[in-house]
């Protein structure tokens, strides 16, 4: 190496010899260029080229670092010129590559600004030689100008013009789009990365010819933004939208943006207002924690998240202030409950820091005179320090004290308030505070201020003294909760209080109740919870400590077997507790994770009941992940012999029923998909009844998700499911399921028993019940599972011969056990279908009747609900299915038996069972008038045998009534399946409608409903009327008016006639409804209630549904309710003259977005319709605008047709198009869209798009469409990217064959680029390959590195 060296500097000193007198003049000696240009070739041709190329390939590198740093040691400026001359030649005669020249010259320590000569000259070959060099390299050299720039003096010196001018050059030229050396989306990256914006500002020499670049881009930016995305708020409770697409940077709280590109600046700022939206609303915590990536296992500090819980407790302090509202009105006594429960949450798992947040209230809150909520916010900071004082220093409670002078600047003593009432909780919270302060002074041995604030001094000393004796403690006042907030970190003082609150709700065994069932089903005494305002006045340590002593009570009675059952006030306590999300752990977790396996363990059925029971009817909102962890126990506890008792059987498949028809659309598939590997714990062994309802469950939960495309979360469930329990389904269900259910079932066929085997069978066992003589002969056979399942079809076969029963049957019955029983009452149903098909009619039908009837309520063979559930569920074609559905009408109707009982429920009671203290008195009236029998013993009354005393297990809630319910549920779908019982179904909705009363999702499982057989009730108009009217008449009682229809939809429910067709007033004042209670608007649209208890958890979610429900139950089909909602935004604001609209568009565009997003199909398809239409009608035969898309002043609208980059200005100018309304709305309804719908986007665009585009305002209006929806898709459904892209590069080869220019092929290219880069890389590498060289010379240019190979690894990555 050391030889080339030396012969490379003796070459090089031969050929740039100068004489001595050319040395002297150098300064005025002038070259002729030409004759400089003839030595460099000459030099290079003799001495240079011979040498280079003997040198081997690998030392040229090194060789070539010898060569610059000899230059760049040079003086001369003759040698200097020949010097880099000859860098040229050998660049021009490729024995050195390009690439490694341009880094040779530009990363060498010698080059300085200071050096005229050769800053310019090494510039000026660079502009020379960088078009050779490949454009990744390219990319990495105008990286290495760009920093360069830096050792460029600011100031404007003259003197600096040429060197900065030949910089200015290469930059220019690198930059220059017509050149195209590398694509300018490299450059655009390059730019942003080393120059951020608003950190690091470029050269003022390139600060424009930057910016200017950066405009270009623009186009871009927006063509990959959702319009107005600021503006689009996510609702929690919304069934298809994916929390995916609300994610934010948790330390900026902005968007997380594919690509370094100029988006809008509202795009980079922080999502603020969106983020304060999800807090506000209730149960939102894990959507925050989803959106901000916050791992409760990490603990990691969200300080914008900290700001953000600080600004909600201004604004609630602020509300407090206007509103003067005590802790009796729901609206300020929730807000403030939910800011404790979301304080404890973040602060508990250290998302939030306690001190900064309250020193951050302190500096918010200095100046504002903000007194009236100073008690409540009080109250909320007392929530976290009762519970965190004894693990944390005092040093961490002193930012508290701030804010106490701060706020209570009184000098004398607060008054003592009144303790009767709820008010009174909050108003001592700082004099609880004080107490709580104290004592850690004491335990830390720390002086602390004042032992007692003279302002506090009365209220202090109130608390001191009510901490004495028991006697006068008492529900109907707050002094337990007062003493219990005050000393729970005291045991010596808290011990008191709390003993006596248990005391209430145990009973402590003094004195007994009775439950329902025999005389011996007895209870311990207490039958009056706690009324749900004092459990609201406990802190979160308070409750802690209360539901830990209740669960650990009801672990040592089912341990000790316990002879009473437990108090109704307990069972009906730990339910209200149960509520709490911020004592989840000792809470719901527990429950599931703990009480109920040690219940189990213990055997202690009677509380298991229990628990089945509290679960059923008294909770409300617990997270789906325990709803299907509880299923699977209870599949796992139907197996156990133990339970093979009739009335816990009935209890675990009821529950089970519930918890499967229960399950949110949105909720089946993440839920079910945790089974994937092992499916058969979320399926019944035996009961084929719970299968079915869950295959109606997934079936359901594809269509409103459309989640058809995803095949691969349900189909080991079905196989484990129909192995379990083979079925079929009748061909009018099969109707109403999604393609892929269809398909399974139909390749997937169970052989069934026909009509004629079942028949016979029955006949032969009946024979030979007639011919055996002896009981035990009688018992080993028919009470044996395994050798017969038909003994209800002979019990009933008995009845219709004899009219009676003997005591044998019992004892059968007995035997057989409830696990058994099922499957006869299975066949059972399926003989009955078969028995009415072909009955005499008349008469016998009648007799028929009362048999059943008897079989039921006076033999108690079976219960009513387990009998119609499974005949709603058996799979009979034609005239069978109409027999069947038959006899659950004459079942429900013709007899009195449970009509009565329904009506006498619904009359005596109220499912607000959280604001009643006197439920068990009227639970057991009804139970006392409608006992309920579980054990056959109607049977042998009318036997005239024996009735043996049974020991029921305690019933709380639960009747006939209530577990029919999700029966009903079932019954009313199935009904719908099939068009001639539809009159059928409107008599038992007009008998037991009013059974929805009791029903704890009216409104989901009307949106179900009318959204999955949306189909069926497409011309029916008459029956969407009457079930929407049944269900929510039955609601009237329990809810105030105005709490779901519109005004003008009830007046359409008062009328007899079924046709009604609004006008668009009536939809603006539907989305106007909503749009208001988005924005949280005062008086609220709808009146304000406990969500905790609600069927939804929040406003919105309930506007929502309410909204859904009844534009399905217009009498107007899907698609012109669709265009409707689109001319809401079209046309609204000019024919209802409401400003309102125009001035807030976008917030309209969302509602109507969420609103379009969750409507079945042929509501939300009007979109395909709405594109092309605008592809086809505004954007077809306009003339191509020549102006480059740069829209730099916003002041004017963009030049039509790329208008649609610029909605919010447009508006603004009232120049906007319909097109751009068109893309707006669009933009909303697909970001809030679920991903089934997103991913049929190629498709649409392959047959219906793509025949209309003819021009580049089409080509470009379709990348503005999809493009902000590749990030999401990309994440969710990459195949489907890989579609879009193929049909956008077909449709930019059509375009290129058909239009004459293409005006804006830079913003196409970047936008393809844009897509390769981020999205997609090389996998359709093929496809473009076949169409970029049939495209036109400037879009080939600019395209040819798509499908460039270059050796060298990119090692850059793109932001």
């Amino acid at each position: 190496m050391e030889n080339h060296k030396a012969k490379l500097i003796h070459i090089l000193e031969d050929a740039l010899g100068v004489e001595a007198m050319e040395t002297a003049f150098c300064g005025m000696i002038v070259h002729n260029e030409e004759d400089e240009d003839r030595d460099i070739k000459e030099i290079f041709q003799r001495d240079f080229k011979l040498f280079w190329a003997g040198v081997l390939v690998d030392a040229r590198e090194q060789l070539l670092l010898d060569f610059v740093s000899f230059i760049y040691n040079e003086h001369n400026p003759r040698r200097i010129d020949i010097a880099f001359g000859l860098l040229g030649s050998l660049v021009e005669s490729s024995l050195v590559p390009a690439r490694l020249m341009c880094e040779a010259i530009l990363k060498t320590p010698h080059l300085s600004f200071q050096k005229e000569l050769m800053w310019c000259k090494t510039f000026q070959l660079l502009l020379k030689i960088v078009g050779g060099v490949d454009y990744k390299s390219c990319r990495d050299i105008l990286s290495l100008v760009f920093h360069l720039f830096r050792n460029i003096p600011t100031t404007a010196d003259p003197a600096f013009t040429d060197r900065i001018q030949a910089c200015v050059k290469v930059v220019r030229y690198i930059l220059d789009r017509n050149i195209c050396l590398l694509p300018a989306y490299f450059v655009i990256n390059e730019i942003y990365k080393i120059f951020p914006e608003g950190k690091v500002k470029p050269h003022w020499a390139i600060a424009k010819l930057l910016s200017d670049f950066a405009e270009t881009f623009r186009p871009l930016a927006r063509t990959v933004s959702v319009i107005g995305r600021p503006s689009l708020l996510p609702v929690i409770g919304h069934p298809g939208s994916s929390i995916s697409v609300w994610k934010l940077d948790p330390n900026t709280l902005s968007f997380p943006l594919k690509g370094l590109l100029p988006y809008d600046k509202d795009l980079l700022e922080p999502q603020t207002k969106l983020l304060q939206y999800v807090i506000a609303q209730p149960y939102s915590r894990d959507v925050i924690c989803t959106m901000l990536g916050l791992n409760k296992q990490q603990k990691q500090r969200c300080q914008a998240l900290e700001e953000l819980l600080v600004d909600l407790i201004v604004v609630a302090m602020e509300r407090s202030e206007a509103n003067e509202a005590n802790m009796s009105e729901t609206g300020c006594q929730l807000l403030w409950h939910h800011l404790s429960s979301h304080l404890i949450f973040f602060v508990l798992f250290q998302f939030a820091s306690f001190p900064h947040m309250v020193l951050s209230l302190y500096t918010k809150l200095s100046g504002r005179n903000l007194k009236r909520g100073r008690d409540h916010l009080m109250w909320v900071l007392l929530q976290f320090i009762s519970g965190s004082i004894q693990k944390n220093p005092l040093s961490d409670f002193h930012p508290v004290m701030k804010l106490f002078d701060l706020l209570y600047p009184e000098k004398q003593p607060l008054p003592i308030p009144d303790i009767t009432s709820a008010d009174s909780v909050h108003s001592l919270a700082m004099a609880c505070i004080w107490i709580h302060l104290s004592k850690k002074a004491q335990s830390e041995d720390v002086t602390w201020r004042p032992p007692v604030p003279h302002i506090l001094k009365d209220q202090i000393e109130f608390i001191q003294n009510r901490s004495g004796g028991a006697s006068s403690f008492s529900l109907n006042n707050y002094k337990i909760p007062l003493l219990c907030n005050a000393y729970s970190t005291n045991p010596e003082y808290f011990s008191v209080p709390m003993a006596m609150l248990v005391e209430m709700c145990y009973g402590n065994n003094k004195g007994s109740t009775q439950l329902p069932g025999p005389s011996n089903t007895l209870a311990a005494a207490p039958t009056v919870p706690c009324p749900m305002s004092l459990l609201d006045s406990l802190t979160v340590h308070a409750k802690m400590s209360f539901i830990h002593s209740i669960v650990n009570r009801i672990i040592k009675l089912g341990n000790s077997q316990f002879t009473l059952a437990l108090a109704p006030a307990l069972v009906e306590t730990y339910s209200r507790l149960l509520v709490y999300m911020e004592i989840e752990s000792l809470g719901i977790k527990s429950f599931i994770s703990s009480l109920l396996p040690n219940v189990f363990k213990s055997h202690a059925w009677g509380i298991l009941h229990t628990l089945l029971e509290m679960f059923s009817y008294r909770l409300h909102h617990i997270q789906p992940h325990y709803r299907v962890t509880l299923l699977s126990h209870l599949h796992s506890l139907a197996a156990v012999p133990h339970t093979n008792q009739n009335q816990l059987h009935l209890c675990v498949e009821s529950t089970a029923l519930r918890l499967i028809t229960g399950l949110g659309s949105s909720e089946v598939q993440p839920q079910l998909s945790r089974f994937n590997s092992e499916p058969k714990q979320l399926l019944s062994a035996e009961s084929e009844e719970l299968n079915r309802a869950l295959v109606l469950t997934i079936a359901r939960a594809m269509h409103i998700t459309s989640a058809e495309s995803s095949t691969n979360w349900y189909e080991g469930i079905l196989r484990s499911l129909i192995t379990n329990t083979p079925h079929s389904w009748a061909s009018h269900t099969l109707a109403c399921f999604p393609q892929p259910l269809r398909q399974f079932y139909t390749k997937n066929p169970c052989p069934h028993e026909t009509k004629q085997e079942l028949r016979q069978r029955v006949d032969d066992e009946f024979r030979r019940w007639r011919a055996m003589s002896s009981e035990k002969e009688i018992l080993n056979h028919f009470a044996d599972p395994s050798s017969t399942n038909v003994f209800i079809c002979i019990l009933w076969k008995m009845l219709l011969d004899s009219n009676r029963l003997n005591s044998v049957c019992h004892k059968v019955l007995e035997r057989l056990g409830a696990r058994a029983l099922s499957a006869h009452v299975r066949v059972f149903a399926d003989y009955l279908v078969y028995e009415f098909s072909t009955s005499a009619g008349g008469k016998h039908i009648n007799k028929c009747i009362i048999h059943l009837n008897d079989l039921i309520w006076k033999y108690n063979v079976v219960t009513l609900d387990r009998l119609v559930l499974c005949l709603a569920l058996r799979s009979h074609e034609g005239n069978e299915a109409q027999v069947c559905f038959f006899i659950i009408q004459l079942l429900l109707l013709k007899p009195q038996d449970f009509r009565n009982r329904v009506n006498s429920f619904i009359r005596d009671n109220s499912p607000h069972h959280w604001q009643q203290n006197e439920w068990h008195q009227k639970h057991m009236n009804y139970h006392t008038s409608y006992p309920e029998r579980f054990y056959f013993e109607g049977l042998l009354e009318s036997a005239g045998a024996t009735v043996p005393t049974v020991q029921y297990l305690p019933i709380y809630f639960e009747n006939v009534c209530l577990r029919f319910l999700p029966v009903f549920d079932i019954v009313i779908q199935r009904f719908l399946e099939l068009a001639p019982v539809h009159k059928s179904l409107e008599s038992l909705l007009d008998h037991l409608g009013c059974l929805y009363k009791f029903h704890d999702r009216p409104v989901t499982y009307l949106y179900n409903t009318l959204h999955y057989y949306e189909h069926c009730l497409r011309d029916k108009a008459a029956l969407k009327k009457k079930l929407v009217g049944a269900i929510t008449s039955a609601q009237k009682d329990v809810h105030p008016e105005g709490w779901c229809l519109s005004r003008g939809y009830l007046e359409f429910l008062s009328k007899p006639e079924d046709s009604w067709t609004p006008d668009l007033t009536y939809y603006c004042s539907l989305i106007g409804r909503l749009v208001d209670t988005i924005a949280g608007k005062t008086p609220p649209p709808f009146p304000a209630c406990d969500w905790r208890f609600n069927e939804f958890s929040n406003p919105v979610a309930h506007a929502l549904h309410v909204t859904w429900v009844e534009l399905m139950a217009l009498p107007v089909k899907g698609p012109d309710v669709g265009n409707a909602l689109f001319d809401v935004i079209f046309k609204g604001s000019y024919v209802t003259h409401d400003s309102d609209i125009r001035t807030n568009i976008m917030e309209w565009i969302n509602a109507v977005g969420l609103v379009l997003s969750a409507l079945p199909e042929p509501y939300w398809s009007v979109v395909y319709d709405k594109i092309c239409m605008a592809l086809r009608r505004e954007l077809s035969a306009k003339e191509v605008s020549t102006t480059p898309i740069v829209l730099e002043n916003l002041g004017r609208a963009a030049p039509f047709p790329y208008s649609f980059l610029e909605f919010s200005t447009n508006v603004a100018m009232h120049s906007e198009t319909t097109a751009d309304y068109v893309l707006a709305v669009v933009h909303a309804v697909w970001h809030h869209a679920s991903i089934g719908q997103l991913s049929q986007l190629p498709q649409f665009l392959r047959d219906r798009v793509s025949p209309l585009v003819t021009n580049e305002a089409q080509f470009l209006y379709v990348c503005h469409l999809v493009g902000p929806f590749l990030q999401r898709l990309i994440q969710e459904r990459p195949r489907c990217v890989q579609e879009i892209v193929v049909v956008l590069y077909h449709l930019l080869e059509k375009i290129n064959r058909e239009v004459q220019h293409i005006h804006h092929v830079d913003t196409i290219c970047d936008f393809l680029y844009h897509i390769k880069y981020m999205f997609i890389g090389d996998v359709i590498k093929d496809e473009v390959l076949k169409i970029i060289p049939q495209l036109r010379q400037s879009l080939q240019i600019r395209l040819r590195f798509m499908t460039q190979n270059v050796k060298r690894d990119d090692t850059t990555t793109f932001a």
